[in-house]
């Protein structure tokens, strides 16, 4: 359960790291934790947004960040805090909104999209978020909180379109099924802290994160294969059947 890995196993890891003495605790969390903008596109997630979880999901990954927080002022912890806009790239469960696109594409699948498909998301390559971390872990101040994004806002829509598009299916593939409880309706991420004060910066555009991405999935069918069968198939149809 989401719950109990969020908040009492960050309150588990927080306890090893008093205990061991560790001179860095970094908390990787999520942008979902401010919960959800309006369409001005000026209107981004910055450092200073309030917390304003809409889902039970984002409110145990906001205990968590509350938890890390609590443990440097109470505990004096080392810690550090980064909330990144939405992943993509290899090796990523196809439970996850690209790899499940691209792995019913393959298969001339119906590609269930929540809603009206205008939910807008930031996307970051997985690469970059790793360098961002590695920055924030080696040579941020202890402390310090930092948004991570690639100023790529794209609706969800645009996104399973240009999948389309690199494995040459047609859009009317696309279905469109009941929107989720507590969808936030847009997340756009303001990173001007962590470029400015750690020199982190994006490296890869989002058309060709996107183009890498489905030649890893394409290159690698014989693991999608496998990860999909068996309890995948079963979640797969818990999220999506009846909808």
């Amino acid at each position: 359960m989401f719950v109990e890995t969020n908040v009492q196993g960050t309150l588990n890891l927080l306890r090893a790291a008093q205990a061991c003495g560790v001179q860095r605790f970094l908390q990787v969390g999520t942008d979902e934790v401010y919960g959800s903008l309006g369409p001005d596109p000026s209107e981004k997630f910055r450092e200073s947004t309030p917390l304003d979880p809409r889902s039970p999901y984002s409110a145990s990954k906001a205990a968590a960040d509350h938890l890390v927080s609590a443990w440097r002022h109470t505990f004096g912890l080392p810690t550090l805090i980064t909330r990144c806009s939405n992943n993509y790239g290899p090796y990523q469960f196809p439970e996850k909104m690209l790899p499940l696109m691209i792995n019913n594409a393959r298969h001339d699948r119906p590609l269930p999209v929540y809603g009206d498909g205008l939910h807008i998301r930031d996307w970051l390559f997985v690469e970059d978020h790793c360098a961002a971390l590695w920055a924030v872990l080696t040579r941020a101040r202890p402390g310090s909180v930092y948004t991570i994004g690639g100023n790529n806002e794209k609706t969800n829509l645009e996104v399973v379109r240009a999948l389309l598009g690199l494995l040459g299916k047609p859009d009317s593939l696309i279905t469109f099924v009941k929107d989720r409880p507590g969808h936030d309706r847009r997340y756009a991420i303001d990173a001007t802290r962590i470029m400015t004060e750690l020199g982190w910066s994006p490296s890869v555009t989002f058309e060709q994160g996107l183009a890498r991405t489905v030649q890893w999935y394409r290159d690698h069918e014989a693991w999608l294969d496998r990860i999909v069968s068996g309890e995948y198939a079963r979640y797969y149809e818990q999220m999506y059947a009846g909808r």
